[in-house]
């Protein structure tokens, strides 16, 4: 099995920063692209950022300009830097990790999550 590790989050002031923290580990995995959700209380689970391993980035509009997803060489961790948070970042950040198993299965690992809270 894959398992995905999330760290990082905690409660921050309105304007500070975070950086969140995603590592795999487990069964061999190719890892294709690894993302970062977030889960606000009462609201859906919407997408934050991805990277693929060719490089490619992309962000939600809503954290484009403030949010910095990067990932290591082996792509086996992904970190996403967040400065000038807001108030409306309030949520529960999860990993997700897409790829293929070692059989050649495409495979889709969720982590458990990590709060973070913007307040004052």
């Amino acid at each position: 099995q894959v398992h995905l590790v999330e760290s990082g989050g905690g409660m921050v002031q309105p304007g500070g920063s975070l950086r969140l923290s995603c590592a795999a580990s487990g069964s061999p995995f190719s890892v294709n692209a690894m993302g970062w959700y977030r889960q606000a209380p009462g609201k859906e689970r919407e997408w934050v950022a991805t990277i693929v391993r060719g490089g490619s980035i992309n962000y939600a509009d809503s954290v484009k300009g403030r949010f910095t997803i990067s990932r290591d060489n082996a792509m086996t961790t992904v970190y996403l830097q967040m400065y000038n948070l807001k108030p409306e970042d309030t949520a529960d950040y999860y990993c997700k990790a897409a790829g293929t198993d070692s059989t050649g299965r495409p495979l889709e690992v969720w982590g458990q999550g990590t709060l973070v809270t913007v307040s004052s």
